[in-house]
């Protein structure tokens, strides 16, 4: 047999966390970010493998948790990076594409662990709110910033 159940239960969370961290770069893709499609998926694929993995291998020092507070940890330096003060226009950039990579982190860890509902309403979560705050950002909240300061002018 090429593939036991163990091997086959892997592959499909692997493949779910893929799918889900691409649903959420679908939308940094479209806004022209630097980090889409498949770095989202591969930020949920390694989260995801990093969580697995000690499941396979068994023994009293393996620690699952351990592992994930270290992807944390690596996707918090991961989204540093991507983080940037643009001097032209005087002001910070890449906040949301960091936050989006970290959600995709978040949810292959969920996947890894074996929390497929958990991560898929993450997803949608995520995705409503990069779909739906950011038309009422730009409406109301940007709209409202820029008539108070034209007041204080």
């Amino acid at each position: 047999m090429l593939f036991d159940s163990l091997t086959v239960s892997i592959l499909q969370k692997l493949i779910l966390s893929v799918f889900l961290g691409a649903l959420i770069g679908i939308e940094r893709e479209i806004a022209h970010k630097s980090a889409g499609m498949r770095t989202h998926a591969l930020v949920a694929l390694g989260s995801a493998l990093f969580t697995v993995a000690p499941a396979l291998l068994s023994g009293p020092t393996i620690d699952p948790t351990r592992i994930a507070a270290q992807v944390v940890t690596g996707i918090g330096f991961l989204g540093a990076g991507i983080i940037f003060f643009d001097q032209s226009q005087s002001r910070v950039q890449g906040l949301t594409t960091a936050a989006g990579v970290w959600v995709a982190a978040a949810i292959g860890m969920a996947v890894g662990f074996g929390l497929m509902e958990v991560a898929v309403w993450t997803t949608l979560l995520t995705i409503l709110v990069f779909l739906v705050l950011w038309p009422v950002e730009q409406r109301f909240i940007k709209r409202f910033a820029r008539e108070e300061r034209r007041e204080l002018d």
